[in-house]
Formats: C-alpha cells, structure tokens, sequence
C-alpha cells in the first residue's frame, strides 16, 4: 500500500492525490503539515529534511519532492499513457513539469502570499502589481502554448505534466485578481474538468 504523508490541501500534495487517481493507485494518506502533524518532528525530518509535505512511502522506499513523486509514480505505476519512454515525448512532459516549478510557480508567489494567505509581509501594492504583472506573462505563456496544441500542454494527449499546470492553472483562477482574457487557458480549465481526478483534487476551490 502506498502512503502518501501531506494535508490534502496543499498544492503539492494534490499533484500526488491526482496522479494517483489517474493511475489508479490506492493509497492511504496521513495530515501532515501546517495545522496538523508538525513536518519539523524527528519523525517527518528523518524521511524528509526539508520538513515540507509530500513524501510518499512505497513499501521501504520513501521519497520526497512532488514533481519527482508523480515522475516515479507513472513509471513504477504502468503509467506510460502519462509519461512516455520514447525520449523526445518525454522531454516534452519533462520540459513543462519543470517550467512550472521553476518559472510559474515562482511568478506568482508574492500574489498568492498577499491575495490569498493575507500574509503581512506581502501587502506592498507596487510590488504585488509587479507580482500579478509577472503572473499574467506567464500565463499568457500557457495560452499560446495551448493555443498550439489545441488540447493539452505536451501535446494532443492528457500527459503527466497537465497535472501541476492544470494545479497551477486552478490557483490562478481561484486568486481574487484581474485576469487577462486568456481564451485557451479557459479552454483549457473546462477540458480538465472533466477527469473525475482535476474535479477532486483540482477544481475543487482550493487555490
């Protein structure tokens, strides 16, 4: 049985509960994080030393960092219909999965922190209009890419990498900013509501 160790509200932890649900893995999952379980305990740090949610227990074998997660889940899992082997395909999921995490995650941190966490330290209007500027480029970024393909983000297909942009897309439109008119992203939002996965774990109304 897997285990998957993280609060079901953290974006993070919902790349793992999405992934599975595609793949149809069963699983146990423990709360762990802000409000529950504290991820600084020797216990969470011993599997982790980062102290962040999620890490996932397959039998012995523990891992940690969600991109790395759903990447091992659909290869242990059968899960070639999301992650291709041919290397050019897979590059192709690769390359968005990780321009989420390095370029769209980091635009709109200062946004969210002060939209929606109402976090003190993010409450300076010129740098949260420069924050929702940078946001919006990216996104614009997603709509021509989607423009382009005319479905998904890798591609004709659902992959592996729809997962933390169709995550990142939901908190984009559940963040109480203007949003640009981004046809192909909206587009894009209704196609992924139809996997029972994004209804559950997606577009569920939490950013």
């Amino acid at each position: 049985m897997l285990h998957i160790l993280g609060k079901a509200s953290s974006i993070n932890v919902r790349k793992v509960l999405w992934a599975c649900a595609e793949l149809e893995i069963p699983f146990e999952r423990e709360d762990w994080g802000s409000g529950f379980k504290s991820t600084h305990s020797p216990e969470f740090i011993s599997l982790n030393p980062n102290a962040m949610v999620p890490v996932i227990k397959d039998d012995d074998f523990v891992l940690w960092e969600s991109n790395a997660i759903i990447r091992y889940l659909a290869s242990r899992y059968n899960g070639i219909h999301l992650y291709p082997v041919q290397p050019r395909a897979r590059a192709r999921v690769d390359q968005w999965i990780d321009w989420q995490a390095s370029d769209l995650n980091k635009s709109w941190t200062y946004a969210f922190m002060s939209l929606v966490r109402h976090s003190p330290e993010h409450q300076d209007s010129k740098a949260l209009a420069v924050a929702c500027n940078q946001w919006s480029r990216h996104m614009e970024i997603l709509n021509r890419q989607l423009e382009s393909t005319g479905a998904y983000v890798s591609g004709d297909e659902f992959s592996l990498a729809d997962i933390p942009i169709g995550l990142s897309v939901n908190r984009w439109f559940e963040t109480p900013l203007d949003h640009p008119d981004l046809p192909a992203v909206s587009a894009y939002y209704e196609r992924l509501s139809h996997r029972p996965g994004y209804l559950l774990h997606g577009r569920n109304g939490t950013p």
